[in-house]
Parts: structure tokens; sequence; C-alpha cells
């Protein structure tokens, strides 16, 4: 039985160990943190649990694909609930739209917020949901290996879309500032402008309003879980507080990994770790990538966050609530285009104890607040505190009620604490953008060039950022394994 290593414990190492240990082989997984599912880890505090990473259920059919793969089902491991509302978002003081989890529902407010824009959203939508279609039925489990992946009869005749932005898209039939907003929502989870998104990737609107957003009783950490029982159901050794310190190649194939010091043999290694990191794992003439194609590069944002437990319930706000009420556009520039600290940053917060008791003690609210920021600029306590209150200052006003003097306790989390816990790039927490200059074969391989038996998955390779792509991505690395290991 052939030996495998697996750096890392995020969604993508997690699926590859499955898809890997399924077909017969050996697989350990090194966690360098002292708890499982990277990005994905659960905080704690005072009877409060916030998920430290993602927050949303979107597009369930991609669990639901995976575990079928293992003759499971979702509902073997956890409970979904699907949210309605959907979400909530807000413009102005008291002045908000909320989504429901009703497409006809949707279409009536398009219909009463802009006359005639229900029409062209059902349009949309048509479109959305067979590239949605095409994508997750076939593209996203493509390898990236070559540009003929992308040609289909379907892409062909519908070619324009990857050379036609989202926003151009959108903005060319819709005339409300609030409805282009909710439209160009969803592509935000690639992380790209609205502007530098093809609007092939409309599928991700047909995935909000077609598909729904869900909650999995007990948050993402309990999805976290499912996976990693699977994985040890199927043979799977997982270690925590593994740091890898590099990994061992020998006449151009590798050996192996070395963990704190200790050499730790293995036929095969797949690093689902950031892939910048993972090549500085490498001597330098086994690196596929230099600092300088990394510097080039488009990263999806970071992110400053915040958990905070409050002493009382919160009004007028949703499971997941977006506050755009600033704009968009000028936010945009300041994370990618002339990176710096926004003046008047989006913000989006989360309240999981609106729907789920085990957030937090009886009539208290756990929150998560989130702004996106652009990777690699400077944090530290006090651009932190201004964030916060800035934020909280705003929340009080929009939804019209105190609640500074209801914080029990809040704990950050931005740019520096992703690279100490993920060693990610510049402190990116979503990875590479998908433009279109990052798409499919363009994006980092998943096999080595240069180091036999040396794989790559994760966010950072295809088919991009978000959780359904990086399980996505475990099951194309294993495929990739057994293809292609010597």
């Amino acid at each position: 039985m052939r030996n495998i290593i697996i750096i890392g414990s995020g969604f993508s190492s997690l699926s590859a160990s499955c898809y890997l240990a399924q077909k017969g082989f050996n697989v350990t997984i090194l966690e360098k943190n002292s708890s499982v599912g990277g990005r994905a880890r659960v905080l704690e505090q005072d009877g409060f649990k916030f998920d430290i990473g993602p927050t949303w259920y979107w597009m369930p059919d991609v669990f639901e694909k995976f575990f079928n793969d293992f003759n499971k089902k979702p509902s073997d491991y956890y409970d979904l609930k699907k949210l309605a509302p959907a979400y909530q978002v807000y413009f102005d003081v008291l002045e908000s739209l909320t989504i429901s989890d009703n497409i006809k529902e949707i279409y009536e407010l398009f219909e009463k917020e802009e006359k005639g824009s229900s029409k062209y959203l059902k349009k949309f939508l048509k479109a959305a949901k067979f590239n949605y279609e095409i994508a997750v039925n076939n593209m996203v489990y493509k390898p990236g290996n070559s540009i003929t992946e992308l040609i289909t009869f379907d892409t062909i005749k519908n070619v324009n879309q990857f050379f036609k932005s989202i926003s151009t898209e959108v903005r060319a039939n819709i005339k409300s500032k609030k409805l282009i907003q909710i439209l160009e929502f969803p592509v935000l989870f690639l992380g790209a402008k609205p502007s530098n998104t093809p609007s092939f990737y409309s599928f991700m609107n047909y995935a909000d309003f077609g598909l729904g957003t869900w909650h999995p009783e007990g948050g993402m950490f309990e999805v976290v879980k499912a996976f990693v029982s699977l994985a040890t159901e199927l043979g799977v050794t997982v270690k925590t507080n593994q740091n890898v310190q590099k990994i061992e190649v020998e006449n151009g194939k590798t050996t192996g990994v070395t963990v704190d010091g200790l050499f730790m043999p293995a036929d095969i290694v797949v690093s689902g770790a950031d892939y910048h990191h993972s090549e500085t794992l490498l001597d330098k003439k086994y690196r596929m990538y230099s600092e300088k194609y990394w510097s080039k590069k488009t990263f999806a944002p970071s992110s400053l966050l915040f958990y905070v437990g409050f002493d009382k319930k919160l009004e007028n706000v949703a499971h997941h609530t977006l506050f755009f009420d600033t704009d968009f556009d000028v936010h945009a520039v300041d994370i990618y285009d002339t990176p710096q600290w926004p003046k008047e940053p989006l913000f989006y917060a989360s309240f999981p104890s609106i729907t789920d008791n085990s957030f937090a003690p009886i009539n208290k609210e756990a929150a998560t607040f989130l702004i996106p920021i652009a990777p690699g600029i400077e944090d530290n306590p006090k651009i932190r505190e201004h964030y916060f209150n800035v934020i909280i200052e705003r929340l009080e006003k929009l939804t019209n009620q105190k609640v500074s003097d209801s914080i029990l306790f809040k704990r950050s989390y931005c740019v520096n604490d992703f690279i100490e816990d993920y060693n990610s790039y510049k402190g990116n927490a979503y990875g590479l953008a998908n433009t279109l200059t990052q798409t499919a074969f363009l994006r980092p391989k998943i096999i080595s060039k240069k180091v036999q038996n040396l794989f790559f998955t994760g966010q950072l390779t295809v088919p991009g950022p978000g959780v359904p792509p990086s399980i996505i991505s475990g099951k194309i690395v294993s495929e990739m394994v057994l293809k292609n290991a010597v």
C-alpha cells in the first residue's frame, strides 16, 4: 500500500484524503494547527460559538455529490436548514431589502423596486442556471491542464460571456443601484470585482436565488467534522500540531516531508496548504513559480473579522446581513487597485444565533462581522479598533438600536492572523481571484512539473475560491494522483 502525506486539513485536503483512501492509499493528513478544518475552524468563549472562517453554505448539490461518491449523504452527518429569509441587505437607515427563499417573492421584490426588472431577472436567471449546469456538472471538475477544457459546444455558442463582465451585463439592464448591488454580490465569493468577473460566472446568481442559502445545524464546523468522520471511516490518519518544514526531494522525486525536525517518508505528497507557502517548502530549483509570478497575481481579498458576544438579542437583522450603505466601487478600488484601508467600507454580519441556539446562551447574540480588505496591508490593534467602532456605529444607526453597551467581549482576526495561522500569501483570505486571466488552465497547476509525485490542491489552484470549489479541488487532485503518480 502506497503512503500519501497531505499537508493541511482544509476542505480540499479532507476531500482529497477521502477519495485517495477509497482507492486504497494509506493517507495521513498533517495539520499545522491544533484543530482541523483549515480556515473553517471554530472559536468558543463563555458559552458562545463562532465559525472563524466560512459562514455561508451555498451550492448544496456539491456537498451532496461529494458524499454520494462514498454512498453517503450530508444528512448522515449533519442537518441542513434552508434560511428564510436567505439574507438582508441594508442601504440606509431602516432601509433594506430582504431576499426571500422563494423565487416568486424575489421576482416581486425586484418588480416593486424597478418596474420591468423581474422580466429581465427571469431571463438572467435562466441563463445563470444554464451556466451553472455547464460549470458544476462539467467544467469545474476539469484539472486546468489546457484551454481545450473550456471548449465545448455550449461555451463556444456563448463565448462572449467570457469577455463581457457581470457588471456590464447587469448594469445594461438594471437601473436601480440597490438591485445592481444585489445581483453583483454573489460573484464577490469568487474574489474579484464584478467589473473584472466574466458574465459566465452568473451561475453564482443561480446558486443564490435558485438553490438558496442553507445553514448546517451547529455551524460550518459540523461540516468539517463530517468530512473528518468520513475520512477516518475510510482509514485516513489525521494528525494536528504538525508543522511541515520541508518537502523532501531526491533525484527529482518527493520522498516525504520533514515535520518539526523529523523526516516522515511518503511515496506521494499532496499539499492543501497555501500554494505559495507550499513551494517555499521546496529547494528553489524545484519551485514552479517565482516571487515575481505571485506578486503579479490578483488575489482575492483578505478580511478584518470580529467575533462578538452580545448580552441581548439584536433587532432588525437577519442571520446573514449585508451593509451596502456605502459605495462598493470606491471600496473595491481600495482592495484591488490602490491597496489601502477603505475610508467607508461595506461590511457583512452573521448572526447565527438567530437560527441556531447552539451559538449563544439564551437571550444573547453571537455575531461575526467581516470587512473585505486588500491583502498585504498594515495590520495592528489600533487599526482594528478604529474599524470596529466604525461598523458598530453604522450598525446602530442603520438598524436603529443601541448595541455598543451590550458587548460582552470581542475577538478580532486579520492579515497577520491569516499569515500566522495559515501561511497565507499576504494574508489573503480566499486565494486567487477568478478573473478571466486567472480562470481554469491559467491558474497554478495541480501537478508539479519539477518534482515527481508532488501535487497541489485548494483555493489557489482549480477551480478557485470558496468551500464548494475546494471540495471539488480535492476530487480533481485525487484523480491526478491516480493518473500521474509514478
